[in-house]
């Protein structure tokens, strides 16, 4: 039996890195996300993080996907990180948000396999993610993706 294949996305989907003219869309996007996982975000952090990526690209990348007609529809953040577990530079999954009337069509797959040529790209070793407990539905797409659970809680101390 072969393996299912996920439906290929309508061609209208561009994925490409985040641009300077992007920055104020791109906000609105991590915004709305971090507002679905009930987390307060400022506009002027948001800005500060975007500008560090875009002039230290060793920190990481964002890309965007644009929809014809329609703009950007969605956005991912992934940062380095030097770690022992995975044995040397890897990346974190920071952020993948499509917007909710996009969803279902492919967008996010393909944000996820462009990320994850990049990560090659950069030789990362590994990339890790995290999943809020109420977003399970985004799940699927990353055991698709080759992701498999950790056995690990997530626990944050905010320092500032």
């Amino acid at each position: 039996m072969s393996p299912v294949v996920p439906p290929f996305p309508p061609p209208e989907i561009q994925i490409r890195p985040l641009e300077a003219e992007d920055v104020g869309e791109v906000i609105g996007l991590f915004r709305r996300q971090l507002l679905e996982h009930r987390i307060e975000s400022n506009e002027a952090d948001l800005r500060n993080v975007i500008a560090t990526i875009l002039q230290e690209p060793n920190r990481g990348f964002i890309l965007v996907a644009r929809l014809t007609g329609v703009g950007i529809v969605g956005v991912a953040l992934a940062s380095a990180f030097l770690g022992v577990e995975h044995g040397g530079e890897s990346g974190w999954l920071e952020e993948l948000y499509v917007r909710p009337e996009c969803r279902q069509q492919g967008v996010g797959s393909r944000l996820l396999a462009e990320i994850l040529g990049q990560a090659r790209s950069r030789g990362w070793r590994a990339l890790d993610l995290e999943v809020e407990t109420d977003h399970e539905r985004a799940v699927p797409l990353y055991e698709r993706h080759g992701f498999r659970p950790h056995t690990r809680r997530h626990f944050f101390r905010k320092l500032t």
